[in-house]
């Protein structure tokens, strides 16, 4: 088994304010990882840190870009086992995302679309849980009874076998504070 790392967060943005009077939920932002340092993030979401409307695929760091900007995000690290053949595939589909991560772009019509639970799949077009479930769906990881385009992030909070990890300052998560949770 392998462990994948789902980062939910709230960086108190205009945007992502706006998003929680409609959710009413403390996180709005949904982001995969593969190591619990949590060197490397993948979403969809914002590629300028100034300028929420040029977004697509990111890869995120939690001490620069975006995070960086919006110093207080708060957030959540949840981990799950995954088997190794999915966690490899699911590396093998970001790798895609990556390289190809000029022919992707923001589904703002699909997140309206969550809004009136009106699935809006648009051809490589993500928002940031749409994107990380369909990874995830991809890699036959099924942990969701959501479509991954009506999925929201506190959505992967109700995951069976997600443990929480860090819940805190995203500038303050480290890998000693998170396994020292574990221990508590």
């Amino acid at each position: 088994m392998k462990k994948i790392y789902i980062v939910l967060s709230d960086t108190g943005s205009l945007f992502t304010r706006w998003i929680k009077l409609f959710t009413r939920k403390p996180y709005n932002h949904a982001s995969i990882a593969f190591d619990p340092s949590l060197e490397s993030l993948y979403s969809f979401g914002r590629k300028q840190p100034n300028n929420p409307f040029i977004a697509g695929f990111v890869e995120e760091k939690k001490d620069g870009g975006t995070f960086k900007k919006f110093h207080n995000t708060h957030c959540v690290v949840l981990s799950i086992e995954v088997e190794e053949s999915s966690y490899e595939q699911l590396k093998l589909t970001v790798q895609e995302f990556k390289d190809k991560k000029d022919d992707y772009q923001y589904n703002l019509i699909g997140l309206l679309g969550v809004l009136v639970n009106k699935p809006i799949p648009r051809k490589n077009k993500y928002f940031c849980s749409s994107f990380v479930a369909e990874v995830m769906e991809d890699s036959e990881i099924k942990i969701l009874n959501e479509s991954p385009y009506l999925t929201r992030p506190n959505h992967f909070m109700e995951i069976e076998n997600a443990v929480v990890e860090y819940e805190g300052l995203l500038r303050e998560y480290t890998m000693k504070k998170a396994w020292s949770t574990l221990f508590l």
